[in-house]
């Protein structure tokens, strides 16, 4: 064997990401049997983003008790090593082939594993500063909220005295209560939608008990400063064009500028290993099964689309797992083909349907309709067994007293939800009963939101 070559390894599962989704997905596994079962993580320890996050909030629903990050992680991780799973930590997955092999790069050098099946569970990263394009020097005191809380819960570093924070999301709400605990002054939470980004609890518990404006359809429009920032220049925002109105611009003088404006799934790899993704959410196009566009391969948690809850992510990683499993012990087939797509780099090739004589397309594509941002599973495979299909929705803006409609391609109402609010910041969820299981002429459905 030459010095570049190296040896093929093969694992029957292997599980990309340790953190809540990775660690669910592999105790579920093995609760499933399967006992060749490898966890890679390119941290230095398990649980991810979790070990970061010292508030408490986390639990309530898989546990039914209040736990910090560090705390939740903690009780999967302390599982994981428990029950044996093979983890491989500061290990980087450098590609993954559409065939499910791996290459892997760790302090002892190059592997290759051949999997049987891989779950995708890399999580999500936070959108940068160059992708606002906000006018200004390159000076200090500029970083994102997941940087800051990091610096401060790990490091014990405080990252500034005066704060604005730019967006709403979950993050910058938790590190406006968390530096003003710390002493900082947190001069504003400035956000360019009407509405806060972040969970309702999180706005009251974090913002409205510490007196924190939250100045809503505002943003910054320019930074100050050389080495140092000195202060931000903010400005209202057109409700229909969204562009700033700087004749009515101010300055606000601190020292730190935090950003909290989105979270993107982390697909570099899925994108590799030819998985199709959805456009509105970034993350792969799965089924109910939660299975890719191609064969073998699963995906779950903040990479599949960005979730509220952790516990929601420990939910949907072990249905990950057990579709996983169960896929292992039958004969892999090809996954079903689909048109129009730009993220995609490899076509799969066509399925039929077990059965079927006609050729039917086995997959009911679930659109988002008027309304709603993003829908997942965005398809539903008919050869599976009518069960409950749950489906995790972003509404498109702030609903009051509106209803959840599902229909068919023919406008007919499959199920309709009355809901009391909706908000972007908060996923909603509809579940759709085994018994409204797609008539075989329906070509698809749509998810729309009706007042």
């Amino acid at each position: 064997m030459s010095a570049l070559q190296v040896a093929l390894e093969k694992v029957s599962l292997v599980i990309v990401g340790g953190g809540p989704a990775g660690l669910a997905a592999a105790l579920e596994a093995q609760r499933q049997g399967l006992p060749d079962i490898l966890l890679i993580e390119r941290d230095m320890q398990l649980g991810g983003i979790l070990n970061q996050c010292i508030h408490t909030g986390f639990g309530l629903h898989y546990f039914g008790a209040e736990l910090s990050g560090p705390e939740y992680a903690d009780r999967f991780s302390t599982a994981v090593t428990a029950a044996g799973i093979t983890c491989l930590l500061d290990t980087h997955v450098l590609e993954i082939t559409p065939d499910r092999i791996l290459t892997i790069l760790s302090p002892q050098g190059i592997r290759k594993i051949a999997a049987g099946a891989i779950i995708l569970a890399m999580g999500c990263r936070e959108r940068p500063r160059g992708a606002l394009g906000i006018p200004g020097t390159r000076c200090a005191g500029i970083l994102t909220a997941g940087m800051a809380q990091k610096l401060l819960n790990l490091q014990g570093l405080m990252p500034g005295r005066s704060v604005v924070i730019l967006g709403s999301g979950d993050i910058g709400l938790i590190m406006a209560r968390r530096l003003t605990l710390e002493g900082a002054q947190v001069e504003a939470v400035v956000e360019l939608m009407p509405y806060s980004s972040g969970l309702t609890r999180n706005v009251v518990q974090c913002l409205q008990d510490y007196e924190i404006p939250l100045l809503l359809s505002h943003t910054v429009v320019e930074t100050h400063g050389r080495e140092r920032l000195t202060g931000v220049t903010i400005a209202p925002v057109h409700p229909q064009s969204q562009k700033p109105d700087l004749e009515q611009s101010r300055f606000i003088a601190c020292d730190t500028l935090l950003l909290s404006v989105g979270l993107i799934p982390e697909n570099e790899l899925s994108l590799g290993a030819g998985v199709r993704l959805d456009p509105a959410t970034r993350g792969p196009r799965v089924d109910q099964s939660l299975a890719t566009s191609q064969p073998g391969i699963f995906a779950c948690g903040n990479v599949l689309h960005v979730h509220d809850l952790v516990d929601d992510v420990s939910l949907e990683a072990e249905q990950a797992a057990r579709s996983a499993v169960a896929f292992l012990k039958q004969v892999p087939r090809p996954a079903p083909q689909e048109e129009g797509n730009r993220y995609r780099r490899s076509d799969p090739v066509p399925a039929i349907v077990p059965g079927s004589s006609t050729g039917q397309a086995p997959t009911l594509p679930v659109l988002a309709g008027p309304g709603i941002r993003s829908v997942v599973p965005q398809l539903v495979r008919r050869d599976l067994a009518p069960e409950t299909i749950r489906l995790a929705f972003r509404p498109a803006r702030v609903y009051r007293s509106a209803s959840i409609c599902l229909r068919d391609d023919h406008g007919q109402l499959v199920l309709k939800s009355q809901r009391r609010i909706l908000t972007p910041g908060e996923e909603a969820r509809l579940e759709i009963p085994a018994s409204h299981w797609p008539d075989p002429v329906t070509s698809h459905w749509q998810l729309s939101i009706e007042v």
